[in-house]
């Protein structure tokens, strides 16, 4: 992909809020948070019958001919594509290109590639 890629990511967490999202920020990977809550809106906790919850957005832009590294999402996540191309591999070969609008979920446990 020769643009820029700009996605969103959102997590929601339990119990391990460093863990959801490992995409390190780099000279060719912008990471800029939007969200990281653990109350809704109106004030309220989120809560889930065990663990800490907490919810986290994010936009990651991805220069020309960079990639995101090797990584994986430990809880359910998704990412929607605001501009450009993004191409996902899976360790297996498996790949998957989100056009510009496009939204998906995220594999879980599973290493991949954003490129």
């Amino acid at each position: 992909m020769h643009t820029i890629s700009k996605f969103i990511v959102s997590s929601v967490l339990i119990c391990t809020p460093q863990l959801a999202l490992t995409i390190d920020a780099t000279e060719e990977i912008k990471v800029t948070p939007l969200l990281k809550t653990q109350e809704s809106w109106d004030g309220k906790k989120i809560a889930y019958p065990t663990g800490t919850a907490e919810v986290t957005a994010m936009q990651v832009e991805i220069a020309p001919g960079a990639e995101t590294g090797w990584h994986l999402h430990p809880v359910p996540s998704f990412g929607m594509v605001l501009e450009g191309e993004l191409e996902v591999e899976l360790e297996s070969g498996q790949t998957l290109l989100l056009k510009q609008g496009e939204v998906a979920a995220e594999t879980v446990n599973v290493y991949h590639n954003g490129r």
